[in-house]
């Protein structure tokens, strides 16, 4: 299959480029590797997007079960104080 592309100038310049470091044969070469690394990409975006909606989900279940409850901010800085003062003391 033959397909035509436009580009701008700064992109044309970079596939350019590519081809002369002597690391692609032709400009198809760098598009077809580019192609696969956004493919490679858009998998690792899914994969991430899944995971936190899975998380998401969890979190939810957990409030609907009873399992989540409000934290004491003051409590907790001072608990890390108090953890971080015995470290310093250490």
């Amino acid at each position: 299959m033959s397909l035509n592309v436009s580009l701008p100038l700064e992109l044309e310049n970079r596939v350019r480029q590519h081809v002369e470091s002597g690391l692609y044969g032709s400009a198809s070469e760098v598009i077809r590797e580019a192609l696969r690394l956004f493919e490679a990409y858009q998998g690792i975006q899914a994969a991430n997007l899944s995971a936190l909606q899975t998380e998401i989900a969890q979190g939810m279940a957990d409030i609907h079960a009873g399992r989540v409850h409000e934290v004491n901010m003051s409590r907790l800085k001072e608990c890390g104080r108090a953890t971080l003062a015995k470290t310093k003391s250490a």
